[in-house]
């Protein structure tokens, strides 16, 4: 046996991609994928509840926005967690809480009920997304981590289409039970998957200094000398903090310029991404536009989403930070033109699917961002962190388009202050790269594993 200590990241780069590797992408993809699904699911059946249960549309409000909170408080909740007791029982128990209350919320027998099932189901789903990104990025090969994160965060979008797609076929066959019953099924059926073949992070394993046995097992799936290391260690590209993991890492004065101008971007962001979305069809009908040609309009805007694979390879080559801060500015310019072009239907058609594709790019890249900047012991608290805070710029972002529209603003004007958030989002970048360059960004040894 080999007695030198070796990095681990060092040798998951050396080695090519490997099919264990392309298998925890799969896994990690299709939890986010089910996170897609599960989140979208409320509104495909929503127009049945109403029809069932006699509600008018005011009522749907709390159930419509009790996931929301749920997967605020299930991601500011699950980084800590994570990082004290490791990414993968928290994903498996974030993956069950979501699958177990998904198909709960189809027994659900009013809309009380509904509206509590879906808020833990929320935090089911909160708590998945950041530790699947965490999991993921930790067995990536630095070269192309990025895009391979935001290559799997691409599930979340598919995930909501394949829910309105398979929504539409079932619901008339079976009802809008059934939607919950299938988001809450398949779930379960993965948590048996995830126990018995999902690794823990090995990154997360030489931190904690757990037995060389599981990191060389873990390592050897991807290459089998693993086996004959006979110690591990790991470098940070960022300065772990002293005595302090989790939050205290997230918050420590090495690391809160950062959290702060990350938490600011991907707040605006989601201001941005749920003003638009929950309130697009509105305005477009009210400024004259056909309502079925105004629906199709509006559904352009979040299938840009794919765009972020491409930002991952510039990523991965450039300065992230400024990758990501000129597509958010990009975003506020194409969401001011969205106002100035509903004179015409075609040309607001091509505004409408570029904006999206520049707003979910650079939304759907923080993340990675995330997963990058901070160092192992606070990384699963950071990406959850950002995600958490970031779910209340969601639920601004509709109260503020409702204050906008109560106060009788133009097409024009609400777009123009829509777009402010995305110029807001970029400057918080600008201000992260400058608090913490690249160039500081130095490998430093830490945490080395005996025998």
């Amino acid at each position: 046996m080999s007695q030198q200590s070796v990095d681990v990241q060092a040798f998951i780069d050396r080695h090519p991609f490997s099919p264990f590797q392309w298998f925890v992408f799969a896994l990690c993809f299709c939890i986010v994928l089910l996170d897609g699904f599960d989140t979208a699911a409320i509104g495909y059946v929503a127009p049945s509840l109403l029809k069932e249960w006699g509600l008018t549309k005011p009522a749907l409000g709390p159930v419509l926005s009790a996931a929301l909170f749920g997967l605020a408080a299930g991601a500011l909740s699950a980084g800590p967690l994570a990082d004290r007791f490791g990414r993968k029982k928290v994903l498996v128990a974030s993956v069950f809480v979501l699958g177990l209350f998904t198909l709960l919320s189809s027994q659900a027998a009013n809309l009380e009920q509904l509206t509590v099932l879906r808020f833990i189901t929320g935090v089911g789903l909160g708590a998945a997304m950041p530790n699947a990104v965490t999991l993921m990025s930790e067995f990536c090969p630095s070269s192309r981590r990025a895009l391979l994160t935001n290559a799997m965060f691409c599930g979340f979008p598919l995930g909501a289409a394949l829910g309105g797609f398979l929504a539409a076929w079932m619901i008339p066959h079976w009802g809008w039970r059934s939607v919950f019953e299938l988001g809450g099924i398949v779930p379960l059926l993965m948590v048996l998957l995830l126990v018995l073949v999902l690794p823990e992070s090995v990154r997360y394993m030489v931190a904690r200094s757990q037995p060389r046995e599981r990191i060389a097992a873990a390592l050897a799936r991807i290459h089998i000398s693993a086996r004959d290391i006979a110690a591990f260690h790991q470098s940070e590209t960022r300065q772990a903090v002293a005595g302090k993991q989790g939050l205290g890492v997230v918050l420590s004065p090495a690391y809160r310029t950062g959290s702060l101008m990350l938490w600011l971007a991907y707040f605006m962001g989601l201001v941005i991404f749920y003003g638009v979305i929950n309130w697009m069809p509105v305005l477009f009908k009210e400024s004259g536009i056909d309502p079925k040609v105004a629906m199709q309009i509006s559904a352009l805007f979040p299938l840009g989403g794919i765009g972020a694979v491409f930002c991952g390879w510039l990523m991965d080559r450039f300065n992230a930070d400024r990758i990501i801060a000129i597509g958010f500015a990009l975003t506020a310019l194409s969401i001011y033109a969205i106002g100035q072009s509903v004179g015409d239907v075609g040309l607001l058609m091509v505004v409408v699917f570029v904006a999206g594709t520049v707003m979910n790019t650079a939304q759907s890249s923080l993340p990675a961002l995330a997963a990058a900047f901070y160092p192992t012991q606070g990384r699963a608290t950071g990406v959850s962190w950002m995600l958490g805070i970031g779910r209340f710029g969601g639920i601004a972002g509709s109260f503020l388009v409702a204050e906008l529209t109560r106060r009788q603003l133009g097409f024009d004007q609400v777009f123009l202050v829509l777009a402010i958030p995305g110029l807001i989002a970029a400057v918080a970048l600008f201000v992260k790269q400058r608090a913490h360059p690249e160039s500081n960004s130095k490998p430093v040894a830490s945490a080395t594993l005996g025998h």
